[in-house]
């Protein structure tokens, strides 16, 4: 793995436990694509550090079973506006 690919890695867990952030959030604050961010964090991050890879594992759990709710949210405030 290519040092840059490594350092990416690395920031973008810390990045995502410090602030409970969700893989758009992340690839908007690095400037890559959620794929990328995903592949990180999923794939890579495991061999870089297993400890880091299952405490972002967790926050990355708790986004997915929410994003339902956050999506509920973001329709009624759109239709809100709307009005």
């Amino acid at each position: 793995m290519k040092d840059y690919i490594y350092q990416r890695v690395l920031d973008t867990a810390e990045y995502i436990l410090q602030n409970n952030a969700t893989v758009r959030q992340t690839a908007k604050k690095f400037c890559v694509s959620k794929s990328t961010v995903h592949k990180d964090v999923s794939d890579r991050l495991f061999f870089v550090d297993k400890a880091l890879y299952e405490k972002v594992k967790i926050v990355l759990n708790k986004n997915m079973s929410e994003r339902h709710i956050r999506g509920g949210i973001a329709t009624k405030n759109k239709f809100k506006t709307q009005a």
